[in-house]
């Protein structure tokens, strides 16, 4: 990987990874259009790592009261704290027993294309729902659950996991801050997770790709991630996040194009 492909992906991970068009589906993506190949998904884990730090930098202020809230045994942020766990245990099972599948998913345009369709059908149902909801209320155990599920989707390229969690917080009677808010902060462990899980082959795949490409990337992907993140909440405070879906099934029409005509 050289110096321009690490600027390019980057950039499309950090702005990807919070708007809801989904990070991994554009990696997969620009992998074959643009002739970047990585080894294995280290990098991608890197990229997601690092737009971790544009979570913190939003989010950060909210997740250690939280934290802290939970450690002094706070009956709310309990409660929070264990609606966010409910809807991580989808996401985690899958990535432990599909974690050869979702590996092979990546080098497959066919799953991209189907990915973002499904990205934009769940956008777009969403056109409906209050942006003006309550920003206090909170998912009952249920709702954390179904968020989850939709969440369990999101290791597929083309499947945001930001679009499909926003969207079925919306589902489950969440105003739009809620449901950003709740989705933002469960990314956080997964993120962290998934970044020490795959940090065994650091070594190696440093080696392959080159540490300057991947340290600028990392970089440009986390300031990039800050700003995409607040221009999302703007988005969902004017009730505009359903303007994505037409991107999307654009993405996804062209991705399927691309994979038959090059078979």
């Amino acid at each position: 990987m050289n110096l321009w492909q690490g600027v390019l992906l980057g950039f499309v991970q950090g702005l990807t990874e919070f708007l809801p068009v989904s990070s991994d589906g554009h990696l997969a993506v620009i992998g074959h259009v643009a002739g970047v190949r990585t080894p294995g998904v280290f990098v991608e884990v890197a990229l997601h790592v690092a737009t971790l730090g544009s979570i913190l930098v939003v989010y950060g202020r909210r997740f250690w009261q939280l934290a802290l809230g939970v450690l002094r045994r706070q009956p709310d942020d309990l409660r929070y704290a264990g609606l966010l766990l409910i809807g991580m245990i989808p996401a985690g099972i899958v990535g432990l027993l599909f974690e050869d599948l979702i590996g092979r998913a990546f080098n497959s345009l066919w799953a991209a294309g189907v990915g973002f369709l499904v990205t934009a059908v769940a956008l777009w149902s969403t056109r409906a729902s209050g942006a003006a909801a309550d920003a206090a209320v909170r998912p009952t155990p249920g709702g954390a659950l179904i968020i989850g599920l939709a969440q369990a989707l999101a290791p597929l390229p083309g499947v945001s996991r930001s679009g499909m969690t926003i969207a079925s917080g919306l589902w489950v009677g969440l105003g739009a801050v809620a449901a950003a808010d709740f989705s933002f902060l469960m990314a956080i462990p997964l993120i962290a997770g998934a970044g020490l899980v795959e940090a065994r082959h650091a070594s190696a795949d440093i080696a392959l790709v080159g540490a300057v490409p991947l340290i600028v990337g990392c970089l440009i992907a986390f300031l990039s991630g800050v700003f995409a993140i607040r221009f999302l909440i703007a988005m969902l405070r004017h009730g505009r996040f359903h303007v994505f879906a037409p991107y999307c099934v654009v993405i996804g029409l062209f991705t399927l194009g691309y994979a038959l005509w090059h078979g």
